[in-house]
């Protein structure tokens, strides 16, 4: 049984269609790696991002020419109908480029800024309030994001000072994290002090080693009743960017933090930039927290399963189900729940696809060269000769058909077809 704890903030910031926070449903966010001054390209990116999951996608706003295309990348996209809120990344120069740009302004659903680098000294103060004056106009959320690569001096400062007056001073590092914690909370203040509502404010505060995320975000959880963003800045690339990401997050999932995330993976070169968006999708389903696809149990294989048969039926309902469940979600609702098992041999096969909601279990090495097929912890029928993997599927096609769209007859017609167990055996 689940025993998350229910720390999730009582707040609730929207984001146009999508909520964070409260009961809402943890959201997945990604970001684009186009020229934001290039249109097309970008529109296209966040397409492809919408399309894979991204339930929010934010791109850079990091120049004239870029600010001047972002009311031109939302016409594309509603044109292509993807509903997919905007989030504006801004540095340095953010404050003039939303009061340049006012077109730019409303068309984006959430500003995302950065209080360590949007000037120095007063200038600090007065431009993050211009940025905050410019939400307040158009009514839009913000995402006060802090992060340990540009963390204002002053205040680093002023704490290092505080510390070292200190009989006990702290080490370092936990002032590092401190300052993190206090930034974020003293410019949410400061925003609410310009005008800026509380239900419009999202904090983050990143940094990227994995007991410095999670210590920094329990203090910042514990001192806030704001929405969290979370993820792992900089994570890195491959198995160690998703290990590092899923490592951290996990944690502060598991403990109730965190409203929504974005797994800030380095992707390969000709990566496909979904690839951050699949990786939060499914740390998010694993941990129970989400549902977004059916999901295959599949064993990795020992010295009793030395035909890689299994392994390339694994891969192959893998991906017809990627295929199929955006056809599927439309038809029948639920089916990114479903549960199959594709097992390799006799020692946890049975029993795995008895606890899936079907499953199949392959002959391993020296068994009878036979597959029995379970059905809601039922065995149906047993699978022989070289269509195995064929026949699986139109099985599988009947299973969900019969269970998530109630044609109890088309499952039927197809279990007729084979030769009943009891005349098998």
């Amino acid at each position: 049984m689940n025993t998350f704890p229910v720390r999730r903030t009582t707040r609730q910031v929207n984001v146009g269609p999508v909520h964070l926070g409260s009961d809402a449903p943890i959201v997945v966010q990604a970001m684009t790696n186009t020229d934001t001054a290039d249109a097309q390209a970008t529109a296209s990116q966040v397409e492809s991002l919408a399309r894979a999951g991204a339930e929010l996608v934010r791109i850079t706003v990091n120049s004239h020419e870029a600010a001047a295309q972002v009311a031109r990348i939302r016409e594309l996209l509603d044109r292509h109908n993807v509903n997919v809120p905007l989030v504006g990344d801004f540095h340095f120069n953010g404050h003039r480029l939303l009061a340049a740009y006012p077109d730019c302004a409303q068309a984006l659903a959430k500003y995302r800024i950065n209080p360590g680098n949007v000037g120095k000294g007063e200038r600090r103060d007065e431009q993050f309030c211009q940025m905050i004056e410019v939400a307040c106009r158009y009514d839009k959320p913000v995402r006060i994001g802090v992060n340990w690569g540009s963390l204002d001096p002053d205040l680093l400062a002023r704490l290092m000072d505080t510390n070292a007056a200190l009989p006990a001073p702290l080490p370092a590092d936990a002032v590092m994290r401190e300052a993190l914690v206090v930034s974020a909370l003293e410019n949410a203040g400061r925003a609410m002090e310009v005008g800026l509502p509380a239900d419009r404010i999202v904090l983050s505060a990143k940094v990227s080693h994995v007991q410095d995320l999670i210590t920094i975000y329990r203090h910042l959880a514990a001192r806030c009743d704001f929405p969290l963003h979370l993820g792992l800045t900089e994570a890195g690339m491959g198995t160690k960017g998703i290990v590092a990401s899923t490592a951290a997050l996990a944690v502060l999932l598991q403990e109730g933090i965190g409203d929504t995330l974005r797994m800030s993976l380095t992707p390969e070169p000709g990566g496909t930039r979904a690839r951050e968006v699949q990786v939060a999708q499914q740390l998010l389903q694993t941990m129970g927290l989400r549902a977004f696809s059916p999901q295959v149990v599949a064993c990795p294989g020992c010295g009793r399963t030395t035909s890689v048969f299994f392994q390339e039926l694994a891969q192959r309902i893998e991906a017809f189900l990627s295929a199929q469940t955006p056809v599927w979600r439309s038809r029948y609702p639920g089916v990114e729940r479903l549960h199959v098992a594709v097992m390799g041999c006799v020692v946890n096969g049975p029993g795995e696809s008895r606890l899936a909601d079907i499953g199949i279990s392959l002959p391993g090495a020296g068994e009878h060269p036979s597959a029995p097929v379970y059905m809601d912890g039922e065995r149906v029928m047993t699978l022989k000769g070289a269509t195995i993997a064929e026949d699986f599927i139109r099985l599988l096609e009947a299973y969900v058909a019969a269970r998530y769209g109630h044609d109890e007859q088309a499952l039927h017609v197809l279990l007729s077809a084979q030769a009943p167990i009891a005349q098998q055996r």
